[in-house]
Order: C-alpha cells, then structure tokens, then sequence
C-alpha cells in the first residue's frame, strides 16, 4: 500500500526546523530563498512573512529583509529538482495533537463525529477560550481513542516543545537545528489511526529497540503489537513482496484482474494516468463492461498513487461511458478510495473530453525518485 525509501546515508530532513537566514527575495515570485545551512537553501512563501518569528532582535510583522535570521520548518522535500519547501508556520505534531505557531486557531479534525468533537472541545475548553494566543491547536483524529489525561498530557509535552524551539529558539545562532523530526518508522507510527494497527512488524534490532521505546513512552497499551521477526529460510522483506513492490512502482503499465490496464506517466506538469480494457472478455454490452473496468481501475489508481507517492496535478482518462450515472458513480467511488489516503486528496471534476482532474499533496519525493537518487548517491539537497 505505501512505500517510504530512506538511504542509510542519510536521513530526510522534512519536519526539520532550522534558524534560516535570507539570502534574496524574488518579488517577481513572491518568494525569499532562505539559507538552513552553508549551500543550502529552501523556497519560503511570502504570504507567511507575517508568521515569521525573527532570530534577528526584529519585531513580530516588521518587512522580512535579505540577511534576515527567522525559524523555518522544512514542510516539503526538494524533488524534481526544485528546492525544499520551507514554511513559517510551526509544527510540533502528537500522536493527538498539533500545535501550530502561524495558525492561531483552536480545530478538530473534520474526521471526527459530533460526539467526539463534543467530548474534545470540553476537555480543551480552557486552550479553545483562551485569548492572545500565541500559538494554534488541532485535535487529530487519534485523540478519539484517547483519554483525557493522555490528551492533556501531550499538550503539556507541545507547549514545552514550542518553548523550547519557537521561544528560546530565537536566540540561538545562524544555522542551527533547533528541532530535528524522528526516523520515518516512528513518524509512521504516530500518524497511522491507532484503530486500524495491528501488527508491527521489523527484522532490524535497532529499530525494534526504537520502536518498543517508543511505544512505551507514548502507547503503552500498543507495544505488544511490537514483533521481531527471525527467519532466515523466509526473510521479511521477501514474505511481504517488497521486491514485487519495488519493481511494480518502476513500471508503466500495471494490469487489472478483469484483463484491463492502466498506464502512468509522470511528466513535467503532472501525472498523466490512461485506462484501457485491454484483454477484458466480459460477455455483458459494453457500456457495463466498460463501467466494471472504470471502478476496478479507480480502486488501484488510489493504490498506486500512494504506493509510488505522486501528487500534484493527476489527469486520468477513463474509457469513456456514455450514462452520466455511471459516471457520477465513479467519481464517488474514486472520492470514496482517495478519502483512505493520508495525504490530502482532491477529486476535482471530469471534463466534458472525460478526463478526471485531480490533485494530491506535494510532501515527499515520488518513491521512483528516491530509488534514482539512492542508486546515484547524490544527496546534494539534503543535510
């Protein structure tokens, strides 16, 4: 369903929050390119200019400048060569909560019920009613598994974080790590909806020391979902397929079960996906014939997108059904698929030349990136 690729030479740098230092601002672009490191530079809106908190003695809103110390949040991958995105707005994320430092606004995840969200905001009344605030909240959909102490907890843990990085941050010197964001298998672990976990599973000793560690510390009653995994007839990484997983991303053409295909292609601009009936014998009119493999297809489309990690602009051509209700169905269906996924998902339209728009988040490297660079070793844009 996902892949996460990560060299042992190196460890991604998303999360990471630095004190950058303006280098120039492209007003043409609405953009400053800020330095987190002799070499390296990342993209900086300047819509957030008014979220910075300064590590230069400046005021809170005062016109961001070349030479310029601020706290910057590494909030996208560099990939196809284009910088890292870099963001104003704080994040310090809990397994229930994320305090915000731009966004200054008290929220619950719209994944919640109305009893949940009921629940919740009693139990943070006192953070939701506060006035002045100095930094936002939001309620992940985690918390509906939690008790309250835990929640209050975590918020505890937040705000001496945010102390910490966002409050005595501001006075230390040009480049430094003020917050570095765990290994990917814990970040993992931290997101996934605690309701749907279990097993987990890993063959390296290390990380099971790091993952039992941390299960301790934050999910108690999750560590013994825990498990080492020792078989050296049947290895892991060849009893869950990551071969045929890792192949599977490097090819265009996946099949379907019905004798149908698919074929996706990652150009410049977007991704471009077509749908075929390929050997589809199906004895039905075509029209249904045609519907059975829209939806089949609409199902690993959603599979493939998050297994190769693309996003941006997705254009996908279905074969083309002549009933608008097949058609209002499949884009349902496809919603339906795409609200599983994690990263932010948006079915846009179909086109009146039958072409779905869609778009998905831009927040880590395509999976076929991160296989290229891993085989060349080139790490030029990381830390």
């Amino acid at each position: 369903m996902e892949l996460r690729l990560e060299a042992a030479a190196r460890q991604s740098i998303l999360g990471n929050i630095y004190v950058g230092q303006v280098e120039n601002i492209a007003s043409n672009i609405q953009a400053a390119f800020v330095l987190i490191a002799p070499g390296v530079r990342g993209y900086f809106p300047l819509q957030e200019a008014e979220q910075v908190i300064y590590a230069s003695g400046k005021a809170p809103g005062s016109p961001l400048r070349p030479g310029d110390q601020i706290l910057v949040q590494v909030s996208r991958d560099a990939m196809k060569g284009k910088l890292p995105a870099l963001t104003a707005n704080l994040n310090f994320t809990g397994k229930y909560l994320v305090l915000t430092t731009g966004e200054k606004k008290f929220g619950l995840s719209g994944k919640l019920s109305g009893t949940e969200r009921h629940t919740l905001s009693s139990w943070l009344e006192a953070e939701a009613a506060r006035p002045n605030k100095e930094y936002g909240l939001i309620v992940r959909t985690n918390a509906a598994q939690a008790e309250k102490a835990e929640i209050l907890q975590e918020l505890s843990y937040l705000k001496s974080l945010y102390e910490k990085v966002a409050v005595n941050g501001k006075s230390r010197t040009c480049f430094s790590l003020l917050y570095e964001t765990e290994p990917v298998y814990l970040t993992t672990l931290r997101d996934i909806y605690s309701e749907n976990l279990t097993d987990i599973v890993t063959d390296d000793p290390e990380i099971f020391q790091q993952i039992t560690s941390y299960l301790k510390e934050t999910s108690p009653e999750e560590e013994s979902k825990a498990r080492f995994y020792q078989d050296k007839l049947l290895p892991l990484y060849k009893l869950s397929r990551m071969e045929n997983a890792l192949d599977e991303v490097q090819k265009e053409k996946i099949w379907l079960n019905s004798g149908g295909f698919i074929v996706i292609q990652q150009t410049e601009a977007f991704v471009s996906i077509d749908v075929n009936s390929g050997k589809f014998t199906g004895k039905k009119k075509a029209e249904e014939t045609y519907r059975k493999i829209n939806l089949e297809a609409a199902k690993e489309i959603s599979r493939q997108l998050r297994l190769r990690n693309l996003s941006g602009i997705i254009l996908i051509d279905f074969i083309n059904m002549t009933n608008p209700d097949h058609n209002n169905e499949l884009f349902h269906v496809l919603q339906k698929y795409l609200r599983k996924d994690p990263v932010k998902c948006k079915a846009i339209d179909i086109t009146p030349l039958h072409i779905l728009e869609m778009t998905r988040k831009k927040v880590r490297k395509p999976v076929i990136e991160e296989i290229r660079q891993i085989k060349s070793g080139d790490f030029s844009n990381t830390l």
